[in-house]
């Protein structure tokens, strides 16, 4: 493992846009384990800043990760009856639909992003959704970074594989956040960790990471036992002092609320799992109204602004994983203790 990451312990923490910045990759890395940056979401501003403030943080290794999907076209008929299916909360909260801007919120990897990465040289770089176009995957080796990336299904992994990437993810249906599927949008084919893993380290050459669900030493353990050579683990790093999660997400994973959680797609347009909430019990959790992923975002943003300025998360994405049991507020370095320990 130290040859193929180069960290002291098997623990990845997960890149998780929107709920964190370079300090909490920066303190798993210097823990021992391997940071990761969520960089999909980030303005071109802070494209360069986050990364340059994270390597200013830790000499250790870390993880750049990207999201790598095709833009979809955007449909003014989706998008119209994505904002009527959201005009009576418009209307509880006073917003005004037409003073709401459209737009993806994500983007995938790109000539800007190449740039990053060839300037600051990560150990890893990983991606999210498959892999960028071949021309682009190459610029990232030649960086010297090692390449990952997230598998649903074996059929994914072994297309992985064949596109260059250096280890695989093998993210389980308990995985909080966005599901890393990217082959078919069939949500039949997700099977949990522990039913993928074994599938996928007989089915590739690559080495595999597990993802999902892995919560505490003994989640760790069992993936490593099922042959992954490390675990990735976020929701138990959610609390952390060094995370960016909001108060109102914060307290859901404190309540007995994270109990229940369920696949989306209310927030973004592709599937995720998170907290079920007012929203998602209410207009899903799956809306055929949401449009085609990243497009969703938009409309129901200024809705998450006004409930969260009231205290609420009734419409925010609480993402977080089947298993929380792990999630405490401590230090990463202590989380990282605990996961390997």
């Amino acid at each position: 493992m130290k040859d193929i990451l180069g960290i002291q312990f098997p623990i990845i923490q997960a890149p998780m846009a929107g709920v964190q910045d370079h300090r909490l990759a920066a303190a798993v890395s210097n823990a021992g384990g391997l940071g990761s940056l969520p960089c999909a979401m980030l303005s071109p501003e802070a494209l360069r800043t986050e990364p340059q403030a994270l390597k200013a943080a830790t000499e250790k290794p870390f993880n750049l990760n990207f999201f790598a999907h095709t833009p979809p076209t955007p449909d003014a008929d989706s998008e119209r009856r994505w904002r009527q299916a959201l005009a009576p909360y418009y209307q509880e909260f006073g917003i005004d639909p037409d003073s709401i801007s459209s737009g993806p919120g994500r983007m995938p990897f790109n000539e800007e992003a190449a740039a990053v990465v060839e300037e600051f040289r990560p150990a890893v770089v990983s991606f999210h959704f498959g892999l960028p176009e071949p021309a682009m995957v190459e610029r990232v080796r030649k960086a010297g970074a090692r390449i990952l990336s997230t598998a649903t299904t074996v059929e994914e992994a072994l297309w992985l594989e064949q596109h260059g990437a250096d280890a695989i993810i093998a993210q389980g249906l308990e995985a909080g956040g966005h599901r890393g599927i990217f082959l078919t949008k069939d949500m039949t084919t997700q099977m949990g960790t522990f039913a993928l893993l074994p599938q996928i380290v007989a089915a590739v050459k690559v080495p595999v990471i597990a993802a999902g669900g892995i919560a505490d030493a003994r989640g760790v353990k069992a993936a490593l036992d099922l042959g992954a050579i490390a675990a990735q683990v976020g929701t138990a790093f959610l609390l952390c002092p060094e995370a960016t999660t909001k108060p109102v997400h914060r307290e859901a994973l404190k309540s007995p609320q994270a109990r229940h959680t369920a696949i989306t797609n209310l927030f973004s347009g592709g599937p995720a799992r998170g907290i079920v909430n007012r929203v998602m019990q209410e207009l899903g959790p799956v809306s055929p109204e949401a449009p085609a992923f990243p497009l969703a975002t938009s409309a129901i943003a200024p809705l998450r602004a006004a409930a969260e300025a009231n205290g609420s998360g009734d419409f925010s994405p609480l993402w977080c994983g089947q298993n929380a049991a792990g999630c405490r507020e401590h230090s990463a370095a202590e989380i990282v203790e605990r996961l390997v320990h």
